[in-house]
């Protein structure tokens, strides 16, 4: 298309989502000549942007959606990239009434394969379908991968961390939005001593006391110094440092950057991890990598049960297992070694 000067993407939620739609924000400002990249999300995840230098102007979507509304109209954009495809989204672009091209969502086939378990997927990463909401724009996939931003001020100091840690350590991102999409305690656990290294657990405000449960578990204290000399000689190394609510989402983006490897569920910081090109090894729950969203551009090991007939039981996820048994994480094998 020609004379596009200035291009909206739409995304309001939520980390992981937006920081899969980067691949589409670098190609746009790259790729065609002198444009104007704006970027409306929700305040909550406005930050995520900020730092990006592809990204022109962020708009922050509030309580009123109208009032959003009237801020775009006065930009006067040329076209529309509507990476979220919603009822919202739907409305701005009414309203803007300029060209415009929304991703597919799948809902469809993600339908069909939660209740029916027919597979209809397509085997595509949704990086590919958002950079096919841009296609109109004459812009192409490049070999980059996915974009996350640290302000200086946020990179964490290996000074800040425990002396056990300031040398190598493995990131653990225990926090998820759903909790069909997190290990049960018992499981961390069990994954913890497998990895057999120094630990940094990494979540947000609400993963504070289950990080301090796991860290406890390890914790070396008075009562148990007679068992550490044996535990050494069976070649023992786990120690975990909780840094669950500690850190904001950037120092978090930080610590995983830093890590040496990764391990995550099905969240946000997975997605941030695949920026940094980490060595992942992603934990599967109620959901399924085949909806599309695995890292990107970046090794990674799947850790999943695939032998139970009841998964994907959501294509986002659930407070309880609906079953009662949880056997997607309950029973999933923790099969990696690492040098």
């Amino acid at each position: 298309m020609k004379n596009i000067k200035k291009v909206l993407i739409l995304r309001f939620s939520s980390i992981g989502d937006i920081v899969l739609t980067t691949p589409v924000i670098r190609a746009i400002k790259l790729q065609l000549s002198e444009v104007e990249v704006h970027f409306a999300t929700k305040k909550a995840f406005a930050n995520i942007l900020e730092n990006n230098p592809y990204v022109d102007k962020v708009h922050s979507l509030e309580d009123n959606l109208n009032d959003l509304v009237v801020n775009l109209k006065a930009e006067k954009f040329d076209y529309i990239v509507d990476l979220h495809n919603n009822l919202r989204t739907k409305i701005i672009r009414s309203r803007l009434n300029v060209p415009s091209k929304s991703f597919g969502k799948l809902n469809w086939e993600k339908w069909l394969m939660v209740n029916l378990k027919v597979n209809k997927l397509p085997n595509v990463h949704i990086v590919d379908r958002y950079m096919d909401a841009a296609s109109e724009l004459g812009v192409k996939k490049d070999q980059f991968g996915l974009d996350y931003f640290i302000p200086e001020k946020d990179e964490v100091e290996l000074e800040w961390l425990p002396e056990t840690h300031q040398k190598e350590y493995v990131a653990y991102v225990i926090g998820a939005q759903h909790n069909t999409k997190k290990l049960p305690f018992k499981r961390m656990v069990e994954l913890c001593d497998k990895i057999n290294k120094p630990i940094i657990l990494i979540g947000g405000p609400d993963d504070v006391e289950m990080g301090e449960k796991v860290a406890q578990f390890f914790e070396q204290t008075e009562n148990s110094a007679p068992f550490e000399e044996k535990l050494t000689e069976m070649g023992k190394k786990t120690k975990v440092f909780n840094a669950c609510g500690k850190f904001n989402l950037n120092q978090s983006a930080s610590l995983v950057k830093n890590a040496a490897y990764v391990f995550t569920h099905d969240t946000g910081l997975m997605h941030i991890a695949s920026a940094f090109k980490k060595n992942i090894f992603c934990i599967w729950g109620n959901t399924i990598p085949m909806f599309g969203m695995y890292p990107y551009k970046t090794k990674f090991t799947i850790l999943e049960n695939t032998k139970v007939d009841c998964r994907p039981c959501s294509k986002i996820g659930y407070q309880k297992c609906p079953k009662g048994h949880f056997n997607c994480m309950n029973k999933i094998v923790f099969d990696f070694w690492l040098p």
